[in-house]
């Protein structure tokens, strides 16, 4: 019964913001590694942040870098995704995963297939 369940987007303007939160159901989220994914249209799921069990390392994709932050609280069984600057291109359904880590955060954060448990989606639109 392992359940991920993502919140907070939403429609917000060039330059705003949001924050994405991932909350866990059934199972100890300090044991895994967590993956903020994003899917849009026409385009394949890619990878856009990953955090370790501990939040000791993180990785972001280089479209993100310096606008996105991840962080997790273990206590309140939560993974969040603090987006900055947003533009028009981020426009996707951003989902978290949760994986027992076997490689780098970064070459998991690249296999879709290094996590087991996902969630549902939750839509980002930024208007252009």
């Amino acid at each position: 019964q392992l359940q991920l369940v993502e919140s907070g987007g939403g429609l917000v303007q060039p330059g705003g913001s949001l924050r994405l939160s991932c909350a866990a159901s059934g199972f100890t989220l300090g044991y895994y590694t967590i993956g903020w994914f994003r899917q849009a249209p026409g385009k394949e799921r890619e990878g856009v942040s990953c955090i370790s069990s501990s939040g000791g390392s993180t990785y972001y994709a280089d479209s993100v870098k310096g606008r996105f932050t991840i962080s997790r609280d273990n206590v309140k069984n939560t993974v969040y995704l603090q987006m900055n600057s947003l533009k028009p291109e981020d426009t996707a359904v951003y989902y978290c995963a949760a994986g027992l880590r076997i490689t780098s955060i970064q070459a998991m954060c690249v296999a879709l297939e290094s996590f087991g448990s996902w969630g549902q989606g939750t839509q980002v639109t930024v208007s252009s």
